[in-house]
Formats: structure tokens, sequence, C-alpha cells
């Protein structure tokens, strides 16, 4: 298994690839935050196709880790996430998309 860090430079590649300018504490915080699943290969990325995966983002993640409020504009945020990462993109790795959803919302707090 690769190590933290190996894991986190592979999405900082992804992150870099698509021009998204980043925190690296920020974003180091909130990949750690996500635990063991960035190492499995289904469990680290986000599916922008299945409302069930997005419905999962929302409550455990938006709502349940930064305090966000249920809104339409919740739904609204993902769907921005998934268009920046591109919409064919396989790789949308979940600590890049919870990360954009972090700077999104402004909760940068919540990590550092």
């Amino acid at each position: 298994m690769a190590t933290f860090e190996e894991t986190v430079k592979v999405f900082e590649a992804e992150m870099d690839k698509l021009g998204i300018h980043y925190q690296q504490a920020l974003f180091h915080a909130v990949t750690k935050s996500i635990g063991p699943s960035i190492y499995l290969n289904d469990a680290s990325k986000v599916s922008c196709s299945q409302q069930s995966e997005l419905d999962t983002v929302k409550n455990n993640f938006l709502i349940g880790k930064l305090g966000l409020e249920d809104s339409p504009a919740l739904d609204e945020a993902m769907q921005e996430v998934c268009a920046a990462m591109g919409k064919s993109n396989p790789s949308k790795y979940r600590a890049c998309f919870y990360y954009m959803l972090v700077a999104k919302f402004n909760k940068e707090d919540v990590f550092l």
C-alpha cells in the first residue's frame, strides 16, 4: 500500500493537471480527514453520475462534517465541482472533490 505522502502526491498532480490552485496544508488536512478510503481505488473517487454517491457526499461531508444546512445550494456546488473536474474525468478523487467544496463554502476553519 502507498504511503499517505505518495497518495497525496497523486491527488496533487490531479489538482495541478486540472489547473486548480490549492493551499497545501489545507489539502493535506482535508485528505487526512477522509481516512483509509483514500487508498482504495473505488472509495477514493466520487462518481458524479451516481445520485446515491452525491447524496452520501452531501449528507456525510457537507452536512455532517462541514455543518452546512441542507439546501439546493449544496447540490449546485457539487455539480459545479463535477463540471470543474470534468464530467468525463474518471479520476474525480474524493480528496480533490472535498477540498473544492471546502473552499467553495469557506469552511477552511473546520480543518485548520
